[in-house]
């Protein structure tokens, strides 16, 4: 199933997809995504922990005790701990965060979704959330689920990714196509 995920490729899809189909055959998939955002949050603010994993000059076992205390502290299924041990022996930590989106990423085409990334100026509320779902499954015909970033150097709008797809009706992106525009005229 997940050899031919589409979008899924490159060392953190060969990753993401052994790890899925192991998870798949233990019938662990929902656990393993669970601890694998939770990673993948604490991750995205924890500078200590972005350096592990990129740090060229620790070892393959530093690496390896010190993604072993993370996961013991932040109690992750058997599973996900010895993937991450994996990772460290193999020096792949680097790509850690690319397999989480891909893990994800399969996971929800095994349950029938398709994933879309929402980045705004500002935080969106559930509604609006609710809102992009509800008009791109309408769009698509699929469950989407929406996942969302604020980039705060957006003036305004969205640019919504979606597999190999980009709608970029942000702000910054329509001065510039105005800007274009003006140039042509003069």
């Amino acid at each position: 199933m997940a050899e031919g995920a589409k979008g899924v490729s490159g060392l953190a899809g060969r990753y993401a997809t052994a790890l899925f189909d192991f998870a798949k055959e233990r019938d662990e998939v929902e656990i393993t995504e669970k601890d694998l955002v939770v990673l993948g949050a604490t991750l995205e603010g924890n500078r200590e922990l972005k350096r592990l994993i990129r740090s060229p000059v620790m070892g393959r076992e530093e690496q390896g005790r010190a993604m072993s205390a993370v996961a013991e502290k932040m109690e992750l299924g058997d599973l996900t701990k010895k993937f991450l041990g994996l990772l460290a022996r193999n020096r792949r930590l680097f790509v850690l965060r690319e397999v989480i989106t891909a893990f994800v990423q399969l996971s929800g085409i095994d349950r029938g979704e398709m994933m879309a990334e929402v980045v705004s100026a500002t935080t969106l509320t559930d509604s609006q959330l609710s809102a992009i779902s509800d008009q791109l499954r309408g769009a698509t015909g699929k469950n989407v689920v929406v996942r969302s970033r604020v980039d705060e150097t957006l003036l305004g709008g969205l640019i919504i990714k979606m597999g190999s797809r980009m709608m970029d009706s942000s702000l910054n992106s329509k001065l510039e196509r105005m800007k274009l525009v003006m140039k042509g005229v003069g």
